[in-house]
């Protein structure tokens, strides 16, 4: 098995051991970005065809998409078999939606040049090389299609949760290259696509308490992959440090998120 491919096993078993979890946690939390990037779906005609939401999860963009873009066909895409059968669940209530499991870092050449819009939240960066990614999306588009994608950068607030997780985790954990962030856009140009915006979007978000957050990241979250392949013993130092570290009662902050809009 290549590197990529164990990289995307391993994505894929945290996910499916974590998508009940991330549905009832994370889906409330992150509803605001999800609203902003379909909307942005809305700000001009779209040609006829499919929308495609790649690294779907448990597909919350749907509702949205419905509600904006009734009628059009819908397709979410994801590696997990727990977040494909979640997303599902949701789907059936849509009659033009369907879920397809599969990998979404490299759509399949079927969609190449077909879907009226691609949308995606929070799924980008968990890729193993995004900014191929965004350019496999992107040759998906057919002239006047258009591209919306939200994601976590490298650093998405400086004080809060999720900064003092990432770190305590760095004396644990090497930090992964990010230097694809300032792939992206020129990723996006090379398949024909007019940037439109390229904007930070910034939520505001709580947690009842620092053990709640943290144990919903690592078990719930995007961190249930590394808890599964460190083991119990792993956790539980990290855990002991962040409870340490954080501050006591309920946790309020406001993460950052980068928010890419395109078209062909």
């Amino acid at each position: 098995m290549t590197e990529h491919a164990e990289r995307l096993a391993r994505l894929a078993q945290g996910w499916d051991e974590a998508a009940d979890g991330y549905e009832a946690y994370y889906v409330p939390r992150f509803a605001p970005w999800v609203a902003t990037a379909v909307r942005a779906l809305t700000h001009g005609p779209l040609p006829e065809g499919p929308v495609l939401v790649p690294c779907c999860g448990t597909f919350p963009e749907l509702d949205a998409l419905s509600e904006h873009l009734p009628g059009r066909e819908t397709v979410g895409i994801d590696l997990s078999a727990g977040m494909v059968r979640r997303a599902r669940e949701r789907a059936a209530r849509h009659r033009q939606a369907a879920v397809v499991q599969g990998d979404a870092s490299t759509l399949d050449p079927r969609w190449s040049g077909t879907c009226a819009a691609v949308v995606s939240v929070f799924g980008l960066q968990q890729l193993p090389e995004p900014d191929l990614a965004i350019r496999s999306w992107a040759a998906a588009l057919c002239p006047g299609g258009r591209l919306s994608v939200v994601f976590w950068p490298d650093i998405t607030e400086v004080d809060g949760p999720f900064a003092l997780l990432a770190d305590v985790l760095r004396a644990r954990v090497p930090a992964g290259d990010s230097s694809w962030e300032r792939r992206l856009l020129p990723a996006s140009s090379a398949q024909g696509l007019v940037i439109e915006r390229d904007e930070h979007l910034s939520y505001p978000m709580s947690h009842p308490d620092a053990t709640t957050f943290f144990d919903a990241h690592t078990r719930s979250g995007p961190l249930r992959a590394l808890a599964v392949a460190r083991g119990e013993a792993f956790v539980n130092q990290l855990r002991e440090e962040f409870l340490r570290r954080a501050p006591a009662g309920e946790w309020h902050h406001q993460p950052r998120a980068r928010h890419i809009v395109a078209r062909r």
